[in-house]
């Protein structure tokens, strides 16, 4: 199949054009296109993102894109002929902002008479590791020879998520944040320390300088037997301590956050995977993009013989691309979800 793939759900604007083939068992897909624009220049002086001007902006951009990767006149026309399908990400994410996108994709469908599959956005995520780091010349890239059964951390901004997955199309959630997701956590914490949105690359940026054990913060439910998380205590104390500590080294502080996120994420995971006797872990989503928690993951992962998969770093923040995997799997899998924007949508 052929799909154009949009996705809106924040602040990014995403067209791209997929190849998929292989069926469920030894999916292939080359990324033929994959434009993607940011409007973090934007919502960086509110600190967070502004639904209404995310929605605004994906209007701007969305035609631009469109122009970019289809081209116009004859060239749009002898792509469309070769098109198989529309997808579109209908959640979760800022209803707003997904609203542009549906209604962008219902128009291109209705006028280019072209089946429309609505997308998960959290299975985008999921699915990014089996994007090729590189568009081949000749022929769609074999997916990773993952080992089912695995263990998959999805962890961003809008969530914390485990699961276990016996194949491509078949998982169970074993537990998730109870408050904050990590991405959020490092989001709040930046902003206590006076650093730029988004915060969770200033905070990794800043951490490099720092000492990890300068300051001991908490490691919310690392020892409960369960799989769920929580970030808001870790948050909290921070919080405590730099008003305590006013004169506190701000690398010393930022490096110490992470270094406890990180542990309660590496901790939880690889013990989930150790009683789900998984052979492979995934690691995805906006806060895989983090080098130090893929570095510790991969070798606590490594320790345990497991396979690590993570996606490439231009595939961990949001984008059309994985969008274009997640609609072919649901089309595959024949996930029919409605097309309207659902903003707390689960995977």
């Amino acid at each position: 199949m052929l799909l154009l793939a949009i996705e809106t759900s924040c602040d990014e604007t995403g067209i791209a054009l997929i190849q998929a083939d292989g069926g469920l068992r030894a999916p292939k897909f080359k990324v033929l296109q994959n434009a993607v624009s940011s409007q973090i220049p934007l919502h960086r002086p509110f600190g967070g993102v502004v639904p209404n001007l995310a929605k605004r902006e994906h209007l701007k951009a969305l035609p631009l894109l469109y122009a970019q990767v289809m081209g116009e006149g004859a060239n749009a026309a002898r792509l469309w002929k070769k098109i198989d399908a529309i997808t579109v990400t209908v959640g979760p994410g800022l209803e707003p902002a997904l609203w542009t996108g549906i209604e962008f994709a219902k128009q291109l469908a209705q006028t280019q008479k072209k089946p429309l599959i609505a997308a998960n956005h959290l299975e985008g995520h999921l699915y990014s590791f089996l994007l090729p780091a590189a568009a081949p010349k000749s022929s769609a890239s074999r997916a990773p020879k993952i080992i089912f059964p695995a263990v998959a951390l999805i962890v961003s901004g809008g969530h914390t998520i485990l699961l276990r997955m016996e194949s491509f199309s078949k998982w169970k959630r074993l537990g998730e944040t109870r408050d904050d997701a990590a991405g959020e956590a490092f989001d709040k914490v930046a902003r206590l320390l006076e650093l730029p949105y988004p915060g969770g690359p200033e905070i990794e940026k800043l951490a490099r300088t720092g000492n990890p054990a300068a300051i001991a913060f908490p490691r919310p439910m690392m020892r409960e037997k369960n799989w769920d998380f929580s970030f808001s205590g870790l948050k909290t104390a921070v919080l405590y301590y730099c008003r305590e500590h006013p004169r506190a080294d701000k690398a010393d502080v930022a490096a110490s956050f992470q270094a406890a996120a990180i542990e309660v994420l590496v901790r939880k995971t690889i013990r989930a995977a150790e009683t789900c006797g998984a052979r492979s872990v995934i690691l995805c989503g906006g806060v895989a993009a983090n080098k130090a928690l893929r570095s510790r993951l991969k070798r606590d992962a490594a320790a345990h013989d497991a396979a690590l998969f993570v996606p490439e770093f231009k595939y961990n923040l949001d984008n059309a691309a994985m969008i274009g995997v997640a609609g072919w799997f649901a089309h595959m899998r024949k996930k029919h979800y409605p097309l309207v924007a659902d903003g707390g949508m689960e995977i």
